[in-house]
């Protein structure tokens, strides 16, 4: 596995984690259809929420947040509904979060959490 692949598997388990600190459920990880991958599938009571994991080693290229686009959230949509379809579940609510993990030194991490972007 590269630096890369390595850098964004970390920063999932700690997104999951910090969901999970939150009060959230995580029912699913790195789903998979023909549309695209679902990072974070969790339960906020009944809402389903999708969440982006986002991880960056710097800011060069701009925050892990501004790493999402209007087309993204479209798909995450989407992929949440096929997901529900493959799952036979029913929540209230569909939201989707976006979870930025930067590494700001070799073993911290800062996380922002942002929910309802789309």
């Amino acid at each position: 596995m590269n630096a890369s692949a390595a850098l964004g598997r970390q920063g999932e388990e700690l997104a999951a984690e910090h969901l999970r600190r939150s009060g959230m459920r995580v029912l699913d990880r790195n789903w998979r259809c023909q549309e695209g991958e679902l990072d974070i599938v969790a339960a906020d009571r009944r809402t389903l929420v999708v969440c982006e994991v986002k991880t960056r080693s710097d800011t060069r290229f701009g925050t892990p947040l501004e790493a999402i686009s209007a087309r993204k959230h479209a798909r995450l949509r989407r992929l949440a509904v096929r997901w529900l379809a493959a799952q036979c579940l029913i929540f209230d609510e569909i939201r989707i979060d976006v979870v930025g993990v930067l590494r700001v030194a070799p073993d911290e991490f800062s996380i922002e959490h942002v929910r309802g972007v789309g």
